[in-house]
């Protein structure tokens, strides 16, 4: 068996220049494209954002129809009891939506190994970008955008911390393309939705300790 080999990536300031290279852990960015597993993630993940709200009324929820039209026999029509019975204009529903949640999980190994699958297909694809450090003078949108000018992302792009930082994630708000996570939030949905990853030094080794096998 071949011996594999290490895996390594320049990291550039927040102006670009190259400070240095980093080991990149191997155990995620070896994984290979699993597309049905993203596949089955984003459909869990889409499925617990929905709101489950809709609502139809069955025949003992819909206002009047307490008397019975006619009387039972003698009539020539057809037995009717309400005029709010289903079968009716203005009835209730059969079996109709009712507020619910729409939310289930997936084992978290298989969570795991689809977000070291999304991470490792942007190192394949050339739309990983490691950074030393982001600081921003002030909590301004601006900053944000000349930052990523500066590495060259023109595309969209999610940004990944290692930890809270409230200028950086105040001013990515009012950017349309582009999200600021922090590692504790990254999820398959965002990696696949955003064309470019921008990762910190110090999110990356967050990363190593969340979704490592």
């Amino acid at each position: 068996m071949a011996e594999q080999r290490s895996l390594t990536a320049p990291v550039f300031s927040q102006t670009r220049a190259e400070v240095g290279t980093i080991e990149l852990p191997s155990a995620i960015f070896t994984e290979p494209l699993r597309r049905a597993l993203l596949a089955d993630v984003v459909r869990m993940q889409t499925a617990g954002r929905r709101a489950g709200t809709h609502a139809t009324k069955e025949k003992g929820e819909v206002r009047g129809g307490g008397k019975k039209p006619w009387k039972q026999k003698g009539t020539g029509r057809a037995r009717a009891g309400s005029i709010r019975s289903p079968l009716w204009p203005g009835g209730g529903t059969i079996f109709g939506p009712h507020p619910r949640d729409y939310g289930y999980t997936i084992p978290k190994q298989a969570r795991k190994a689809a977000l070291r699958s999304a991470l490792a297909q942007k190192l394949r694809e050339e739309r990983l970008t490691i950074v030393d450090q982001i600081e921003l003078p002030e909590a301004k949108t601006k900053h944000v955008a000349e930052v990523l000018r500066n590495l060259g992302v023109d595309d969209t792009a999610l940004i990944v911390i290692s930890e809270a930082d409230a200028k950086l994630e105040r001013a990515g708000r009012n950017l349309p393309r582009v999200k600021v996570l922090r590692v504790a939030g990254l999820n398959v949905y965002d990696l696949l939705r955003y064309h470019h990853l921008v990762v910190t030094k110090a999110a990356l080794a967050a990363l190593n300790d969340r979704v490592a096998a």
